[in-house]
């Protein structure tokens, strides 16, 4: 499911967070201080809105992918004039890069939300996976 910011969502997986709880405007020579410690759990089915959307878009092209598309481009540019054989082989080398190219597009669509829930809760950074539409 793609996430748009608005969006209503459900979260689809009980979550848990523990922390260590330290004194506010602490120095960092208290960082040993530890007043105590906090556990958080959001449950399954709790709703909320998406305020932020963070698409990671940054992930480099193998060498595989840099090849399907040009061999792609290359077909779908000169395939119709090419003789029935090299085009076969070319549709057999694109075959054979597939599985990269599948694999690069699904981790390019990788994105990240902020979501404030009802309880008035803000989970950031949290990947999409995690959320089904409301």
């Amino acid at each position: 499911m793609v996430l748009k910011e608005g969006l209503r969502v459900k979260l689809a997986a009980d979550l848990e967070w523990a922390g260590a709880v330290t004194p506010a405007g602490g120095s960092p020579a208290d960082t040993g201080a530890v007043a105590g410690s906090l556990s958080l759990y959001l449950a399954a089915g709790i709703e909320g809105t998406v305020e932020r959307v963070n698409e990671h878009r940054d992930r480099p092209q193998t060498q595989d992918v840099r090849e399907y598309v040009r061999l792609k481009s290359l077909l779908d540019d000169f395939g119709h004039q090419m003789p029935p054989g090299s085009r076969r082989q070319l549709e057999e080398q694109i075959g054979t890069l597939e599985p990269a190219w599948s694999a690069h597009q699904e981790q390019q669509r990788r994105a990240t939300v902020r979501v404030r829930f009802d309880n008035g809760f803000v989970l950031d950074g949290a990947h999409e996976e995690l959320f089904t539409s409301a």
